[in-house]
């Protein structure tokens, strides 16, 4: 019902063209006079900010979701038919990824247009440098980073919000990912040159940040700022657009084998496992965050206005009740206590009502979203204050479950929850899936069925004019309704696939070699390439730069060892490194001046030091350490100014399991250094 104007009750006509329909608009016939337009009560309250004169288009078109592919104006009329309500599916179910199903209803006539929206996205994120005009399977695996991106957006007020969100927030969470594909995606042996430079010159502390950050929260930051940009910029575009009204929105991300749900809004997402619900997300309403709501009301309550007050009370006091002790409850509290009503206690509460009913500023019955940044209170007081955009982002990883083919994802709008719990609805879908057997020719469409059943049991039949029954005799209901029901087992399978080429090309496949040519797991990662360019890093991060090779005679030398036998001098220039980098030299580095005590202590460790074999193989794995070292410290996160150590300030580094007599003496290892040589048995160099 709209509130009454000054002159006297508001009468409403109708008339604008959008899109080749008749739009209804309300113009009140009487302030202004006849003919004059002004907006409605509070939900078109915005538009009074805009002159007259000036006329502002959408920024986007309205239409269905482009799965659906309706190319004409009368396939968009017939699907908002508010007596029939048709439910709508897609034509061709090949246009969703993995046969997923999608069903639609609009509302009773609660609006004229369905005001929910839907959209589906397979993206791949790029290494910049690697984009030309090859193929992406010239680059394989190594190159991108493929994700599937489902939204659901509800709108209220008008349609503007949720078209723009439908519209752009796959494009923001696109840029925000890209930003961190380093982390997602790290270069490793195989990329480009570029992208080796790239990484050094931003330091190794780009994705060694002084703080280990999960890969999980960084993505998760991604849609969070994500949500934050669209929000920012619907209140950009708003002053160059006609963008009216706000919406909820639900997210769902297939990245990197697991689920990202990202819900800001009363939208819903439950996982069906083990025809078990397992809720993904939580309903945002002035019920639910009533105390988020009074704490900021409290904290600011030059945002409350005259007419509102931050206190709760387990029933409205009015004027009768002045003087009377009644139970309140204060933005710090979660429990009640007694008061004394008092003038200003009469003011409206900043939540008011119960459960569904429940309002900000008597107003709007969802706290979260996107838009509204216009919409006011019945005494003007800017409701956006108390709204947020904030996605709360809940994680499923795919990879770590026993995943089945009944195992889905359901995500609707709160058109569907209202009338359907979460248990009842795994309940329809499992029954609606063992329609199909496995043979089935129609089997493809089984999703696409369990989203009509669902839409079918929420939205009810039409008894009589406007009213709606569920099957069971309760009401329906009257919102827009918008469900997915996508399935989990072909992504697990599609990521499987994507992760079995990233690993053999990245060379992350162990081998599994005997004991005795091995030391621990040795995989691909010990190639030479590898090594040249973590040295190379290594190297270009340091304060000062350190030269190495190694001592040999032996002709049987580890590809790791230097290509050339002569010695050269070890030497170092004043560097600082810290007791965490000393780590990385510690296998394949020893003092100049080594006692013969804890010389014969090392020798002893060698089984049979005559035996030429099982002396090379301990060089080999001296080696093998050495390297394994420096790159697990490399990826572990040390910034090049912290790979320095007062430990290693000597003249004299010696790689001492490097070392070999060069008289073929392998019995008795040498330890070379600045113009000294420590073993007692050698007599000459």
């Amino acid at each position: 019902m709209l509130p009454r104007s000054g002159v006297g009750q508001r009468h409403l006509q109708c008339g604008r063209q959008l899109n080749g329909f008749s739009k209804f608009l309300a113009y009140p016939m009487g302030r202004g006079g006849a003919g004059e337009p002004e907006p409605t009560w509070p939900e078109l309250r915005e538009a009074e900010n805009i002159p007259a004169a000036r006329i502002l288009n959408p920024k986007f078109p309205y239409s269905r979701p482009t799965f659906l592919q309706f190319h004409s104006d009368e396939e968009i009329a017939f699907s908002s038919d508010h007596q029939m309500r048709p439910i709508i599916v897609p034509k061709d179910i090949s246009k969703l990824p993995w046969d997923s199903g999608y069903a639609e209803a609009v509302n009773a006539g609660k609006s004229e247009l369905n005001e929910d929206q839907a959209c589906v996205h397979r993206e791949v994120l790029h290494r910049p440098e690697l984009r030309s005009s090859r193929s992406l399977e010239s680059h394989n695996a190594a190159a991108y980073l493929p994700y599937v991106y489902f939204g659901i957006f509800d709108g209220h007020a008008g349609i503007g919000a949720a078209v723009a969100a439908s519209n752009q927030l796959h494009h923001i969470i696109q840029e925000k990912l890209v930003d961190v594909l380093d982390h997602l995606l790290p270069p490793l042996e195989g990329c480009t040159s570029a992208t080796v430079e790239r990484v050094a010159k931003r330091g190794i502390a780009l994705w060694f940040p002084e703080k280990e950050i999960s890969i999980e929260s960084l993505i998760v930051g991604a849609l969070e700022s994500a949500f934050w940009d669209m929000d920012q910029l619907i209140a950009e575009d708003r002053k160059k657009y006609k963008i009216k009204g706000g919406c909820t929105a639900l997210v769902a991300l297939f990245i990197l084998g697991k689920l990202y749900v990202a819900n800001a809004g009363d939208s819903r997402a439950v996982v069906c496992k083990n025809n078990q619900a397992l809720p993904m997300s939580n309903d945002f309403t002035p019920e639910s965050e009533r105390q988020r709501v009074r704490q900021l009301a409290a904290l600011r309550p030059s945002l409350l206005g005259a007419d509102f007050t931050h206190l709760d009370f387990n029933r409205r006091p009015v004027q009768r009740d002045l003087g009377k002790r009644i139970l309140y409850r204060d933005a710090y509290m979660t429990g009640w206590a007694y008061k004394t009503v008092s003038a200003q206690d009469l003011k409206i509460p900043v939540v008011n009502g119960e459960g569904k009913r429940s309002r900000v500023l008597a107003t709007i019955g969802v706290t979260r979203g996107f838009g509204d940044h216009d919409l006011r209170a019945l005494n003007s007081t800017p409701v956006k204050p108390f709204l947020s955009s904030q996605p709360e982002v809940q994680i499923l990883d795919i990879m770590n479950e026993n995943i089945d083919d009944s195992d889905l994802l359901i995500m609707g709008t709160d058109g569907l929850w209202d009338v359907t719990s979460n248990e009842r609805a795994v309940e329809t879908v499992k029954k609606s899936l063992s329609h199909f057997s496995s043979d089935n020719d129609t089997r493809k469409y089984r999703y696409t069925s369990a989203a009509q059943d669902l839409v079918m049991q929420s939205r009810g039949k039409l008894i009589e004019k406007n009213i709606w029954r569920t099957s069971d005799g309760r009401s329906a209901t009257i919102d827009d309704i918008s469900v997915f029901v996508i399935p989990l087992t072909p992504y697990k399978k599609e990521f499987l696939k994507w992760q079995s080429e990233f690993d053999a090309i990245h060379g992350l496949y162990d081998n599994n070699l005997d004991t005795e040519n091995t030391f621990g797991e040795l995989s691909l990662k010990t190639s030479p390439g590898k090594i040249s360019m973590v040295k190379t890093l290594i190297k270009e991060n340091l304060p000062d730069k350190l030269e190495k090779k190694i001592y040999t005679k032996s002709t049987n030398v580890s590809p790791l060892v230097a290509e050339e036998t002569k010695p050269i001098n070890v030497m170092t220039h004043n560097v600082n490194v810290n007791s965490s980098a000393e780590k990385i030299f510690q296998n394949a580095s020893a003092s100049s001046k080594i006692s013969s005590k804890a010389l014969q202590e090392k020798n002893a460790l060698v089984p049979s030091a005559s035996e030429e074999s099982k002396q090379i193989n301990v060089q080999q794995k001296a080696e093998t350490r050495d390297v394994d070292n420096l790159q697990r410290e490399l990826r572990i996160g040390f910034s090049a100014q912290d790979m320095a150590s007062d430990s290693l300030q000597s003249k004299n580094m010696l790689l001492s399991d490097e070392l070999s007599e060069q008289n073929n003496l392998l019995d008795e290892p040498s330890i070379i250094g600045e113009n000294q040589i420590t073993t007692d048995t050698k007599k000459e160099h």
